[in-house]
């Protein structure tokens, strides 16, 4: 599985974006980047079940925001994708609901979402 890299400066900043899988097996590459980042983008999927299999206990999308908070990031920027596998599609439901039960866990964690 690859790992995609973009480097971009501003007046301001000097970005590094990278974006790498989220698959339980890619853990470690996953804390070591995190542990050197001022931000982090979660990305959560909003299809049905994959939603609730990522938000579970041992879920990827608690422990990935658990583990930036506790390495130090302290932005979190959240985006909901396959907003299109939802039934009906793009239901603005779902994503107010995606949206309730990850700004109650980080919050949980300590982001003010």
């Amino acid at each position: 599985i690859d790992i995609a890299l973009w480097k971009f400066e501003t007046a301001r900043y000097y970005v590094t974006i990278i974006d790498a899988p989220g698959h339980r097996d890619f853990i470690k590459n996953m804390i070591t980047g995190t542990s050197q980042a001022d931000c982090a983008v979660l990305i959560v999927a909003a299809g049905t079940g994959e939603f609730e299999a990522g938000i579970s206990k041992n879920g990827q999308t608690r422990e990935h925001a658990l583990l930036a908070f506790t390495l130090g990031v302290k932005q979190l920027i959240v985006g909901v994708n396959k907003m299109d596998s939802t039934e009906p599609p793009f239901s603005e439901p779902r994503f107010e609901e995606i949206k309730k039960e990850v700004s109650s866990y980080i919050k949980k964690i300590g982001y003010n979402p």
